[in-house]
């Protein structure tokens, strides 16, 4: 904690990424910012960047060279769209947040022709401080909303799924994938590659072990592992026996 408390006193602009080459007035002319957009003083805009209709952001927030910030979509005060980001479709939410990449949704039925596009007319919301890596994509919910909670931080390569719900200060490593209508609570440590079945809830203080698969609930303040996901001292015990196995002789050598 001191260590990042010194590095942010000493280097803040790698707190937040650097503009590019912002004009005077904050907005690129070689940005393109649709009319009935409205943006609050002190926003920035940089070149290439496009800001659809009726497109609302906050006082202080900055948009990246090459964003697209779809139409109707808001964005609060203080955020930072990166480079390259594209935040899509109306009733899209950002509160104070970082980078984002916000997409559609997954959501098919089987039918006799084929497979038949399920309607996603929820929303995204992501909270205040939540920062989002590289290539994360959030799928907007269903019917109801995906939520991001305050403070969680998301790795690169993460894949969301729609009515997802996670809550506050969550750490979520690369490669994770947490299918649809799971509830993850608050201070959940989600290690790289996991696996995380649809409609689980995942209670608060929960910890799990990294490239496991959790296809059931997890109780709060547990530490999980393995494939399927169990209780840590559990996994580590089948470990163990496993490698305790005596190994037997190839054919070559029989």
């Amino acid at each position: 904690m001191a260590f990042a408390q010194a590095g942010g006193l000493l280097h803040p602009e790698a707190l937040r990424p650097v503009p590019v080459s912002p004009s005077q007035n904050g907005i690129s002319p070689a940005a393109f910012v649709d009319p009935t957009a409205r943006l609050e003083p002190d926003v920035l805009v940089e070149p290439m960047a496009v800001i659809g209709a009726d497109v609302e952001i906050g006082e202080g927030s900055r948009n990246g060279a090459g964003t697209v910030i779809g139409a109707g979509v808001r964005i609060g005060r203080g955020c930072t769209i990166a480079a390259g980001a594209t935040i899509q479709s109306a009733d899209r939410q950002l509160s104070s947040s970082t980078t984002a990449r916000v997409v559609r949704s997954f959501g098919y039925a089987p039918g006799p022709a084929g497979m038949l596009k399920i309607v996603q007319i929820g929303r995204v919301i992501i909270q205040d401080n939540v920062e989002i890596g590289a290539n994360t994509t959030i799928d907007r919910g269903t019917m109801d909303d995906t939520v991001i909670g305050e403070g969680t931080k998301i790795d690169n390569l993460v894949q969301i799924g729609h009515n997802v719900r996670i809550g506050r200060h969550c750490g979520i490593v690369a490669q994770v994938g947490i299918a649809g209508s799971t509830k993850i609570g608050d201070g959940v440590m989600i290690g790289g590659a996991c696996g995380v079945n649809g409609h689980v809830t995942i209670g608060d203080g929960a910890q799990i072990a990294a490239m496991s698969g959790v296809l059931s609930d997890v109780p709060p303040g547990e530490r999980y592992g393995g494939i399927p996901a169990r209780p840590m001292k559990d996994f580590l015990k089948d470990v163990a026996a496993a490698l305790s196995r005596p190994k037997t002789a190839s054919r070559g050598n029989e």
